[in-house]
């Protein structure tokens, strides 16, 4: 079946070569990490390898921002234990490398067999931990087969994804059997962990790690935003939006400008690549802009303070890391990847841990589970396409809602954490066992 399934991935990779070849030359996309992900595993892990690590697997920022508390009480329950932290997309690497250092990160490779055992053969991990979803199959069998226990945390099961394992289940039901430990978000996901093969007797329910993340307030970014924002100001904050969101949300903001000509509406897209493409959108529409990446208060403070006040413009947020302590700032939030089909919403727990108010769109598949809390608990609104416009501004003529609703916004984040503490003491009791075991 492996050998099937390598073949089938080599295919696939040829196939479609033409295609990462121009990503490669149009946006250097994936030339980051090319050489780590095929295999040539990086000197500066090889200074610090010691017997029995843990390779812990974060696909992107949105895992490695949920595995970070983790890791870091994993690396106080086992201080001699080297961590290392691999990632796939160029953003949560640059993530991971400033909380964890770039010794101990690296990019994945890629689930060929040879790129792989390249890996497993130099840092030699008593512990392998997957975030939410990485069911590689080589990588989950190589490494049970070099000794390694395997555990999948934060695992989940979307709605869009689930008919497809259910198909496969005969591929899927061998794949599983090479994990240790699921430890999943919820009972639904737990149960369709097991309704795609995985044993019943290796998953739990742990809870979801997200309620565990704690961006604190006080980055440079947010107190100099809170400096040069009138305090009078409404401050509406977008976060990871994606293409055609935001042209929706600029007509809305043209609109509340009419009655709050001072409101600032914080744009923050997903996707770096997009950033020049919505600056000019932003442009276009004759709103005043403000981009992030030429914008500094400490350096323009001098010159006086109406040169660099942010007031009835968008601040536009085309930076990676620094959304998460600005939502503090937001009388009412926006996150996006919610608004048009696809996508299926994103984290809606940074804005909640601040007591702010949320709104999202209606497709949030990818968050089922936390937007309902959410939404029954009264800490946040479903808008439509034709119906945000109209829900921001009911919002912000209303601070007394606003202040409920961010109030249980809070409570609902505080009662759902967590789930780290119950990781934690089920990976320390998969290693005991190993060790056990070994002995």
């Amino acid at each position: 079946m492996y050998i099937a399934y390598s073949l089938l991935l080599a295919c696939a990779l040829v196939i479609s070569l033409p295609w990462w070849l121009l990503q490669l030359l149009r946006l250097g996309k994936y030339r980051a990490g090319l050489a780590e992900r095929f295999g040539f595993v990086p000197p500066r892990l090889r200074e610090e390898i010691k017997p029995g690590c843990i390779w812990i697997h974060a696909v992107s920022v949105g895992e490695v921002l949920a595995v970070s508390r983790l890791i870091v009480d994993l690396q106080a329950a086992n201080p001699q234990t080297a961590i290392f932290v691999s990632t796939t997309t160029a953003t949560a690497q640059k993530l991971a490398r400033e909380r964890f250092g770039a010794k101990q990160v690296f990019y994945a490779p890629l689930d060929f067999g040879f790129a792989v055992r390249a890996y497993l053969d130099v840092l030699r991990p008593s512990l392998l931990i997957l975030a939410e979803t990485e069911f590689w199959p080589n990588l989950l069998h190589l490494s049970r087969q070099s000794s390694a226990a395997v555990a999948i945390v934060n695992a989940r099961i979307s709605d869009r994804s689930f008919p497809r394992y259910r198909r496969f289940r005969w591929f899927f039901s061998r794949v599983l059997s090479d994990v240790n430990l699921f430890l999943a978000q919820t009972e639904q996901d737990a149960a369709r962990l097991q309704a795609i093969g995985a044993p019943a007797s290796k998953v739990q329910v742990s809870g979801n790690l997200k309620f565990d993340v704690r961006n604190g307030v006080g980055s440079a970014l947010h107190e100099q935003l809170r400096r040069a924002i009138a305090k009078e100001s409404a401050v509406i904050v977008c976060g990871s939006t994606t293409d055609g969101e935001e042209q929706i949300l600029l007509e809305a903001f043209t609109e509340i400008l009419s009655r709050h000509p001072s409101a600032v509406l914080v744009l923050a897209p997903r996707h770096p690549e997009r950033f020049d493409s919505v600056a000019k959108l932003v442009s276009d529409s004759g709103i005043p802009l403000v981009r992030r990446s030429a914008w500094s208060t400490v350096e323009q403070a001098g010159a006086g303070k109406d040169s660099y006040a942010v007031q009835g413009a968008v601040f536009l947020l085309d930076t990676i890391g620094e959304l998460a302590s600005v939502y503090a700032l937001a009388a009412v939030a926006f996150v996006g990847g919610s608004l048009l089909a696809g996508v299926g919403g994103h984290n809606i727990l940074e804005p909640a841990q601040y007591g702010v108010p949320i709104v999202v769109g209606p497709n949030t598949f990818n968050f089922r589970e936390i937007v309902r809390i959410f939404e029954e608990g009264g800490g946040l609104h479903v808008a439509t396409e034709t119906s945000l416009k109209q829900e921001l501004q009911r919002l912000l003529a209303d601070p007394a809602e606003r202040k409920e609703m961010g109030q249980r916004a809070r409570e609902l984040f505080l009662q759902n954490s967590g789930a780290t503490a119950r990781a934690l003491d089920a990976l320390e009791s998969l290693l005991r066992k190993k060790a056990t075991s070994a002995g």
